[in-house]
């Protein structure tokens, strides 16, 4: 199954896609959205990140290829998403070093006994690893392609200074390749010195720079594309399950269309939990509220992409 990052950046289009990146991918524009003094990683309280300058948008040395999967037990897939839990799980703290002490009486319980010291230290490391994004500034416009690359730079910057090499390939590789390959289509769509047949064979060398594995989450994404504007359709219709059920197995069979009203539902669910925690954040609901509401409404999994989820509503109805 295609991860939801991945199919939200085909799906949404290339304005969105660039402000996904930032959203999903823990950057500072998670830190921009809150208010001066937010917490820049998940379990620190507000109002003790401090600001710093940007980081230089340069880098020192381009960025790993994405290598093969690693037969490392620490560093197989999901590992990023793994420490994003283990943070949500400690909680808030006021600074790092108390985050930092919650977190080894919790390792055993996303990491086996036999890596459990070594993802402990990488833990903390991740850690101060967040507690940099939080120094960096966000780009001021995030449709802008040139200010995404360089505040993209900065951010690699600080990944590779943070971790060895194979570890930054099991938590970034394949999402700074994905990173790298939007931001190329979209300085390619926004060429004004480019004809539509230049424009296409571009678009086509960008994307075969993406691996074997990135070009099949491209395939398989794409092909949800058409459903999920159809979907979309049958919202603006208000077309009822009936209807929808009919036109859908029409197109893609009894089975598939029994599957995508089962989405259908699972989506309604979604959105009306999200509404209810934004009410909640326009309210004025204090952290210690939200946080409480977060681990009632949302599960683990699901709270690894509340951020994101919340960004794309605050995108503009306008966005191409």
């Amino acid at each position: 199954m295609i991860r939801i990052r991945s199919a939200a950046l085909v799906a949404c289009g290339l304005a969105a896609a660039a402000a996904l990146l930032w959203w999903t991918g823990s950057g500072p524009a998670q830190e921009a959205s809150r208010p001066t003094g937010a917490a820049a990683i998940p379990g620190m309280a507000a109002g003790t990140a401090a600001r710093g300058p940007a980081a230089p948008a340069v880098w020192d040395a381009p960025a790993p290829p994405v290598a093969a999967a690693s037969s490392d037990p620490l560093l197989g897939p999901g590992l990023r998403d793994t420490l994003e839990a283990l943070l949500r799980a400690a909680g808030e703290a006021p600074e790092p070093g108390l985050l930092k002490a919650r977190l080894e009486g919790l390792i055993g319980q996303f990491f086996p006994a036999q890596v459990k010291a070594r993802a402990l230290a990488l833990a903390y490391r991740y850690v101060d690893y967040r507690v940099a994004l939080g120094r960096l500034q966000a780009p001021a416009d995030l449709r802008d392609p040139h200010a995404l690359r360089l505040a993209l730079a900065a951010r690699q910057k600080v990944r590779m200074a943070a971790f060895e090499p194979d570890e930054y390939q099991a938590l970034f590789a394949e999402d700074a390749a994905m990173d790298q390959y939007l931001l190329a289509r979209m300085e390619i769509e926004r060429d004004p010195s480019l004809t539509a047949d230049q424009k296409s064979v571009a678009l086509q060398q960008a994307e075969g720079t993406l691996g074997p594995a990135l070009q099949a989450q491209r395939a398989e994404a794409a092909a949800h594309v058409g459903v999920a504007r159809q979907t979309a359709a049958f919202d603006a219709q208000g077309m009822d399950a009936t209807a929808r059920f009919t036109a859908r197995s029409a197109q893609y069979g009894a089975e598939a269309a029994q599957r995508l009203a089962q989405v259908d539902l699972q989506d309604r669910q979604w959105q009306g939990r999200l509404d209810q925690y934004q009410a909640a954040m326009g309210a004025g609901t204090s952290a210690a509220g939200l946080a409480q509401l977060r681990s009632e409404l949302f599960t683990p999994q699901e709270q690894l992409r509340l951020d994101g989820a919340l960004a794309l509503r605050a995108l503009p109805a306008s966005t191409p």
